[in-house]
């Protein structure tokens, strides 16, 4: 048998050569037995109806396990010139022959460098997916925990305004010196939530781009 791989033949018929041929010899193989016991067979019957025959079934035997003999080193000699032939000149690929599905290579050629670079490109891709990934999902886990504190610091701002809205009813002027102070927390408030609004909008803009 040929130990050529015959890679480009195996992707062309979806088997290799090698294993056909010896799918082949064994079918023949199994077939030239299979004809030597009914030709046993037949000598016995034959035999059987002769008066006075002295040849016995292990003699017949015997001889037609010498004429099997015979039979498969001949066919040994001829299968061997067949399937040189056939892996030759029926189940071989010219060497200038390129296949449908490796044209491509043909109009894009690369070299072992180039593939590995695009290699090294495509798995730098990758890695940089992966981290804008979980970037995004950091910045999307900051967003929820700033909408909490958003929440909280408008429940603040209302209470100041209801602050206020008291000292005017009740002309508390002494408490208004103290709400002044309030009044300038409530301002440092309301620009940490207009500070959490606009991370909010970079964070949108950031998941539509992804």
């Amino acid at each position: 048998m040929s130990v050529d791989p015959m890679a480009y033949e195996t992707q062309f018929f979806g088997f290799t050569p090698q294993t056909c041929m010896l799918r082949v010899y064994t079918a023949f193989q199994d077939y030239l037995f299979e004809m030597m016991l009914v030709v046993e067979g037949v000598m016995l019957k034959k035999l059987d109806g002769i008066p006075g025959c002295k040849i016995s079934p292990s003699q017949i035997r015997k001889c037609t396990e010498k004429f099997l003999l015979f039979m498969k080193e001949h066919f040994d000699k001829l299968f061997a010139k067949m399937e040189e032939v056939l892996l030759q000149l029926v189940l071989n690929i010219p060497k200038n022959v390129l296949l449908p599905e490796d044209r491509v290579h043909e109009q894009y050629p690369y070299s072992k460098e180039e593939f590995q670079a695009l290699q090294d490109e495509l798995q730098q891709l990758q890695q940089q997916c992966r981290a804008e990934a979980a970037a995004g999902q950091a910045l999307r886990a900051e967003l929820e925990e700033q909408k909490a504190v958003r929440a909280e610091l408008e429940k603040i701002l209302k209470c100041f305004d209801g602050l206020e809205n008291i000292c005017r009813e009740h002309g508390a002027v002494n408490f208004k010196e103290s709400f002044a102070l309030l009044r300038q927390n409530s301002k440092r408030l309301q620009d940490v939530l207009k500070d959490v609004e606009e991370k909010s909008k970079k964070m949108k803009q950031h998941d539509q781009l992804m």
